[in-house]
């Protein structure tokens, strides 16, 4: 895996922890009301940002 990868994947992480932060914070606020809307929310940014589930993790040497 090659350092521009590897910089790919961690700005993806980032955006992924950003982006369940800020689905967190928004369902705190408003107590969960629009939970499914926030949800499909996030899903399609996350979608249009690339950004998976999965975490990119460097690999152990």
């Amino acid at each position: 895996m090659g350092i521009f990868d590897r910089l790919k994947g961690q700005a993806q992480d980032q955006a992924k922890d950003v982006s369940d932060s800020v689905e967190e914070e928004i369902n705190e606020k408003t107590g969960g009301k629009f939970a499914d809307q926030v949800d499909s929310a996030q899903e399609a940014v996350e979608d249009k940002l690339g950004v998976t589930g999965e975490t990119h993790e460097e690999p152990q040497s």
